[in-house]
């Protein structure tokens, strides 16, 4: 059980918002059946963070009464609880967070440095990976600078560039919103018009358009990672089915397609993949739950994406239920506890220079 209060974080402006309110509500449940002092803090897609105990409970968002909690300030290692008028209504210091947001600022390092600079320690989407991941484009440079096998692609701005990109990977090609997660706005185009459309609809979720080819027979083996009192642990490999040839929304929430844990894969195949899960997540100094996902053909592997704050937190690849994984969860947590006192516990300078400022603010 951890100590203190902890405060498990999802919303979020973004189009995986209602996933991540079933992530927090799981998170937060599977941490007060332990017996963790727990407080759900809901992101509104406007922007307002809303707290209580009642937001655990997923209810509350299929009634639609989320907007009904207090209203609340993440600031000096807690959260200001406000009443009706605006005022503030009590002060809840917080022991550390648990980011539970998918896609936007949520998972893309926002939330993780509005917590830092609040004095709290998150688990999950910190500020570097969090930031670099939940773009396509950049994952694809930061990888590649890694010497991590990544697939040909071609970053759209605009559509003027589709001639450009349909020579540059070919058909038939895959088209992703370049900062989307959960498959939303993915297609497969077999020809130029195809192409185009698929391209057009991605536009109208993102601002950058993510190229790739379309490797046929290719399978979707999946990774994950955290960083716990003992180090690195590597899950077993995922083998995740789709309903038709691509895996869709459906195919991930909705029941549509399946999964096979652990994948049939040769036992060297699994090896090479959870040892570059492992090299990825440590040379990048990661923390938190990160699951990789791979495309496989044959022996050929690519590692497609990396997901820092993945759906449901990636429970099922760790641990056979959910009160078994509870110990993830408090293990991630105390991780990001730590390494935050270690961080704070390093000198700050204070150099003296202001004081041979001139005191006159006016510029010449």
């Amino acid at each position: 059980m951890l100590k203190g209060r902890i405060a498990v974080v999802f919303g979020g402006a973004s189009n995986e918002s209602e996933i991540s309110v079933i992530t927090g509500t799981m998170t937060a449940n599977v941490l007060k059946d332990g017996g963790t002092d727990v407080i759900a803090v809901y992101i509104s897609p406007s922007g307002g963070i809303f707290c209580g105990a009642e937001l655990c409970d997923i209810g509350v968002f299929k009634r639609g009464e989320e907007l009904k909690s207090p209203r609340c300030i993440v600031a000096d290692g807690g959260l200001y609880v406000l009443g009706r008028r605006g005022r503030v209504k009590k002060f809840l210091p917080l022991h550390a967070a648990v980011n539970c947001c998918h896609g936007g600022l949520g998972e893309g390092g926002g939330v993780g440095g509005m917590f830092a600079c609040a004095g709290i320690p998150m688990a999950g989407g910190d500020i570097f990976c969090g930031a670099a991941f939940i773009d396509k484009c950049r994952t694809k440079v930061l990888l590649s600078g890694l010497g991590v096998p990544v697939l040909p692609s071609f970053e759209l701005r605009s559509e003027e560039d589709i001639p450009a990109a349909i020579s540059a990977v070919g058909l038939p090609a895959i088209i992703k919103p370049a900062c989307l997660g959960s498959s939303i706005g993915v297609a497969r185009a077999g020809s130029s018009e195809e192409f185009g459309a698929a391209v057009q609809a991605a536009f109208a979720y993102d601002g950058k358009v993510l190229c790739e080819p379309c490797i046929s027979d290719r399978r979707e083996i999946n990774c994950a990672a955290y960083c716990g009192r003992e180090g690195i642990t590597v899950s077993p490999c995922e083998e995740a089915f789709s309903s038709g040839g691509l895996l869709t929304f459906d195919d991930k929430y909705a029941g549509g397609g399946r999964s096979v844990i652990p994948a049939d894969i040769p036992e060297e195949l699994s090896r090479r993949v959870r040892a570059l899960t492992e090299e990825v997540y440590s040379r990048l100094d990661m923390r938190g739950i990160v699951r990789f996902d791979y495309l496989l053909r044959g022996e050929e592997l690519w590692l497609s994406e990396v997901n820092t704050v993945p759906g449901s937190l990636a429970w099922y690849l760790f641990a056979p239920s959910l009160r078994k994984f509870r110990r993830v969860v408090e293990e991630v947590t105390e991780r990001a506890v730590r390494d935050f006192g270690e961080a704070r516990s390093k000198l700050l300078v204070k150099t003296g220079i202001l004081s041979s400022v001139p005191a006159s603010s006016k510029l010449k």
